[in-house]
């Protein structure tokens, strides 16, 4: 059996990398440009406020710039405890005037700094050519100031024991969950630190101000994307005059997730499994109109594809199933494996799983099917600590969750897709109640600047189409995209149209006609 030590499945999802985007990677030099730099322990303060950061840029990889910014651990006291900011740039590469810079968030909430040299590759090239682009890994995260509740991830795991795989099932494995989580949540109370009490998103927002006035920036022109539109929504409303060009894509709704009904896991409010839950029915439907050679779980029309799914489930409850050198999945893991439906052009590979699955869970000869593309071996990661406290810090100070296990359970029993999203959160059960004193929760319709760029798709799994719309309903001055497709973001699932008018909005201000739908590219079954 596979065993995972945290919860990870939506954040691994939501966190909406762009298709510009990819994983992590080892940057050379980020550890010799950000590492060794020490946290400084207070500074002079402007009588009003904070002191703005110096940046002092050195190259960590070709063409890249790093930094290390620090920033007031607590915003109430700005002339207190400092903690740092690892940033990364890279400038402009066209020969004309620069517009200024592009701050990027790619989801998570996760480290943005290692992954940004790999990203940058795919950036439009009006970006490149006309922005600076910048970084940051936010608080309690990557480079800068880290959350950490343990020595080591394996002083860690240790402690809390191996947690099944994707999501727990049944009362013994609810039971597990429970106990590794209550002590995660008592070590962090004990040791994480102030920082856990200033690890908000809002305490991101603020850094990312000081970081624009670092480097001179009139307003914050920004792209963010899943939980980076969550940090954009409430910069824009904490520094309505200073938001420039901002565009949001796979959007939180704001509301829902900060001040929604406590009794009901954030991912839950949100409509996460509901989403996941409709675009699998599109998937088999799919599926179902196209031949073996497309998708090979097909089974020859939408309701016999939908039939084939349903059993394998009961089959994947009934026994783990084994796939040799692959691994042996349990009943969590086929519905998380299902579910990995952010990225379109991943599908015939999630099909070819599938059939997998299916051939073995009914020890039936394999039939001819495509074989999946061949990935290449993982980078090595940053070298840095990352536990699942990081992550915990900053969601669960950002919304309110349900106090018992009861509440998890009953979120998870609305479809086969709810526990993924139901329990991801359930490390805030027993989280240290002061952590959500710097939460944000409104208002949200504070006039910016300049008119917000929302950017939704109409089958998005993980961050649904709907809070998208709320997103640009609650904004004060948005302009809502809409992507007539599938997958978790316009930048993950490209849209020439979108991107079009994405691109023109960030140089000129631009915006799409009202009620402007855009094709997606991609056929999921060509």
């Amino acid at each position: 059996m596979r065993v995972r030590v945290r919860v990870t499945a939506v954040n691994r999802k939501i966190r909406g990398r762009f298709s510009w985007v990819t994983t992590l990677a080892a940057t050379v030099g980020l550890v010799a440009a950000l590492g060794a730099v020490p946290v400084a322990a207070s500074a002079a303060a402007r009588p009003t406020g904070p002191v703005v950061p110096v940046l002092a840029w050195k190259p960590c990889d070709q063409g890249f710039y790093c930094a290390t910014a620090h920033v007031p651990l607590n915003y109430r006291d700005p002339r207190g405890a400092l903690i740092r900011i690892a940033v990364i740039s890279h400038r402009a590469t066209g020969p004309g005037r620069s517009l200024g810079w592009l701050f990027f968030n790619g989801g998570g909430p996760e480290p943005q700094v290692s992954s940004l040299p790999t990203a940058y590759q795919i950036f439009p090239s009006a970006w490149q050519e006309r922005y600076n682009i910048i970084t940051f890994d936010p608080r309690g995260m990557g480079y800068s100031t880290q959350v950490r509740c343990y020595p080591s991830e394996a002083a860690e795991q240790k402690a809390t024991g191996p947690l099944p795989s994707g999501f727990p099932v049944g009362k013994a494995q609810e039971a597990a969950y429970e106990h590794a989580y209550a002590i995660l949540d008592t070590r962090c109370a004990r040791h994480a630190g102030s920082l856990l009490d200033h690890d908000s998103t809002a305490d991101i927002a603020r850094d990312m101000n000081l970081l624009r006035e670092a480097v001179g920036a009139r307003v914050l022109n920004y792209y963010g994307a899943s939980y980076g539109t969550l940090l954009g929504a409430i910069y824009a409303n904490l520094f309505p005059a200073t938001t420039g060009h901002m565009i949001l894509d796979g959007n939180f709704n704001p509301v829902a997730w900060s001040t929604g009904n406590s009794q009901v896991p954030a991912f839950s409010r949100i409509g996460a499994g509901q989403a996941s839950e409709a675009v699998m029915t599109a998937f088999l439907d799919l599926c179902g109109n196209a031949s073996t050679a497309a998708c090979a779980f097909s089974a020859g029309t939408p309701a016999a594809t939908s039939t084939k799914w349903h059993t394998l489930l009961r089959l994947a409850r009934k026994h783990q199933i084994s796939l040799g050198q692959q691994g042996t999945y349990t009943y969590a893991d086929v519905v998380d494996a299902a579910s990995n439906l952010g990225q379109v052009s991943q599908w015939q590979d999630n099909a070819i799983l599938l059939q997998q699955l299916w051939t073995a869970a009914t020890g039936r000869k394999p039939s001819p099917a495509p074989t999946a593309s061949p990935s290449s071996a993982p980078a090595a990661g940053p070298n840095y600590y990352t536990g699942p406290e990081q992550q915990l810090a900053i969601q669960c100070a950002d919304s309110p969750n349900p106090r018992d296990l009861a509440a998890y359970a009953a979120a998870a029993s609305v479809n086969t897709f709810a526990p993924t999203a139901a329990w991801n959160l359930f490390g805030c059960a027993d989280w240290p109640a002061t952590a959500d004193q710097d939460r944000y929760t409104g208002p949200w319709n504070r006039p910016t600047a300049s008119t917000i760029l929302v950017v939704g798709n109409t089958g998005d799994p993980w961050t649904a189409y709907q809070d998208s719309v709320a997103m640009s309903r609650d904004l004060a001055r948005a302009r809502l995209l809409t992507v007539d497709g599938y997958g978790h973001t316009t930048g993950e699932n490209p849209s020439a149209c979108a991107f079009s008018d994405m691109v023109n909005y960030t140089l000129d201000g631009s915006l799409p006609a009202p009620g402007t739908v855009c094709q997606q590219n991609l056929n999921p079954f060509p």
